[in-house]
């Protein structure tokens, strides 16, 4: 999988569980400040990502943008 689709599909995951606007979602786009998720949030979007890809996301790995957390599964998608 490209960069861009796991973005793509990162983005989709945000915006169907948090009903979030996707013009806010982007590579830079900052969980806490950008769009005030809380912990609860953010693991409801893991947890979709984990089942989606079928990985583990260790969250204690300071994921605090959008990029970060497409970069992770990425790597993760690589092992």
């Amino acid at each position: 999988m490209t960069k861009e689709e796991v973005f793509n599909k990162v983005k989709d995951i945000i915006v169907d569980q948090l009903d979030v606007d996707a013009d806010k979602v982007k590579e830079d786009t900052n969980f806490k400040n950008d769009l005030d998720l809380d912990s609860l949030d953010i693991f409801e979007v893991v947890d979709k990502i984990e089942d989606t890809y079928d990985i583990e996301i260790d969250t204690d790995e300071g994921m605090e943008t959008v990029g970060e957390l497409v970069d992770y599964v990425l790597k993760q998608q690589t092992k």
